[in-house]
């Protein structure tokens, strides 16, 4: 079967060009309901350029392993899936915790009504799943895979952690987004988000690698996250302190897995190792 080249530049500036495009003119247009449009556009950026590119490749390892990934529930390992999730929770609680030490308040630890945001009338939910889901196809789909095919996955955590957080830098100016409420809250709660993103990637990189690359792992955990941090009445100074905790718990999650995160096995042949895998599996299950 034919060797795949993954291009990841392409790839990147694609996404970036063409998603930052579309949000700037949700800007211009912001007082006209046509902004969600472009928002939407925007949004799934990411997924467009990765289902094109994969399908017009031409090469049918790269598409079965698009498939493999999107539909194949094996390759979901539930015990590293509850993990992230359990980890991911007790470090928020943990966060809170330590605010209360610098006179947060307890009530912290309650569940808020409703959410943050709402863009042009859309549900906010709605937002978050489409979030949740499309931007894994399109991250997951070919945009990490595409890097960590030609270095280690820790560097390739640093790389797209970059990447993701530049990614969303135009949503500071769209008024009704998340990010737009940082910004209006002063410059340190917009960098706390973007420096937020590569301790979160970390432990994306360490679920989707341990979960054989499952996107719907990712997509799980994903949502869970947006849901979980909109939900949780923590104050902007607390998310402050879990960016800290977080990054505590990525550095644990590397030194304990350091095999994963630095060997170079898969450089180069990242499609044809997974295709092993899925053979092996096909057997079984014949």
């Amino acid at each position: 079967m034919e060797h795949y080249i993954y291009r990841p530049k392409r790839f990147y500036i694609t996404v970036l060009a063409t998603t930052w495009g579309f949000w700037f003119l949700a800007l211009a247009f912001k007082d006209r309901p046509i902004m969600f449009l472009f928002m939407l556009l925007g949004l799934i950026m990411p997924a467009t350029v990765a289902v094109v590119t994969i399908l017009t490749s031409g090469n049918k390892m790269l598409k079965d392993d698009l498939k493999r990934k999107i539909v194949g529930a094996y390759r979901i390992r539930p015990v590293y899936l509850l993990l992230a999730i359990a980890v991911f929770a007790v470090a928020v609680a943990a966060s809170i915790a330590v605010s209360l030490l610098f006179g947060g308040s307890p009530d912290q630890f309650s569940f808020t009504e409703d959410f943050s945001f709402s863009i042009g009338g859309t549900s906010a939910l709605l937002t978050i799943v489409l979030a949740s889901v499309i931007e894994e196809l399109g991250w997951r789909g070919y945009g990490e895979d595409s890097v960590g095919q030609y270095c280690s996955w820790f560097k390739e955590s640093l790389i797209f952690a970059t990447i993701w957080a530049v990614w969303h830098v135009p949503l500071f100016w769209i008024p009704g987004t998340y990010h737009f409420g940082l910004k209006e809250l002063g410059p340190i709660y917009m960098i706390n988000f973007l420096v937020s993103t590569i301790p979160m990637d970390f432990i994306q990189t360490w679920l989707y690698v341990k979960n054989r690359r499952s996107m719907l792992a990712t997509i799980i955990f994903h949502l869970f996250i947006n849901i979980f941090q909109e939900k949780v009445a923590m104050t902007p100074e607390t998310k402050i302190i879990e960016t800290g905790v977080m990054t505590v718990v990525a550095a644990v999650i590397v030194i304990t897995n350091k095999k994963m995160f630095f060997e170079t096995d898969h450089i180069g042949r990242l499609l044809e190792m997974q295709s092993d895998v899925s053979g092996l599996k096909e057997e079984d299950e014949s």
